[in-house]
């Protein structure tokens, strides 16, 4: 089980003091939050990509980095971030070759039913007012993506004068990073 060798690396980990090269305190060095995709190909390399050590950013993550909604979760760990850890610059990063891309829904919810999901969960869900494609569709260009997430961050009712805001996007097989918008 990938848990279990996970979990013996980590006694190790902390037996041999490895956590000390890590450490450093809960506010970012660079003031910044970058919100961006849960893309594994990306877990190390978009650190490297931008030079981005332990301690430097606030890193939030989703599925595709999208925000579709003002008060949603990633929005408010945004806010948390500027308010309470002194973040002052906010990057949305987005990336080519994303699985959010052009999302088909019926398949999504026939991998639901084929991993046992009942018919009738997704019936009572949506009798319940929870539309699958609001909920889960993608998007078409990732360049889009981005400007609508750095669009809600911008325009967003409690983010305070100042916050520079800019928008990204990463090819995760080089690494190459692009500027969709940026505010100077």
């Amino acid at each position: 089980m990938h848990l279990d060798e996970m979990l013996e690396y980590n006694k190790q980990f902390v037996e041999s003091k490895q956590y000390e090269t890590y450490m450093t305190d809960t506010y970012p060095n660079k003031r910044m939050v970058i919100f961006t995709c849960m893309e594994s190909r990306l877990i190390e390399l978009l650190h490297r990509a931008l030079n981005i050590q332990n301690g430097d950013v606030k890193m939030v993550k989703n599925a595709g980095a999208i925000i579709r909604k003002p008060f949603d979760s990633i929005m408010k760990s945004i806010l948390v971030a500027i308010y309470k850890l002194k973040a002052d610059e906010v990057i949305v990063i987005g990336h080519h070759d994303c699985g959010m891309s052009h999302v088909d829904i019926n398949a999504l919810t026939e991998g639901m039913k084929d991993r046992g999901i009942q018919q009738e969960t997704l019936d009572t869900l949506t009798h319940a007012g929870i539309d699958f494609h609001e909920e889960f569709h993608g998007f078409d260009t990732v360049e889009e993506s981005v400007e609508q997430s750095v669009g809600i961050i911008r325009n967003h009712p409690l983010l305070p004068e100042g916050i520079k805001v800019h928008g990204l996007v990463i090819d995760p097989g080089t690494g190459k990073v692009d500027v969709v918008t940026r505010e100077d």
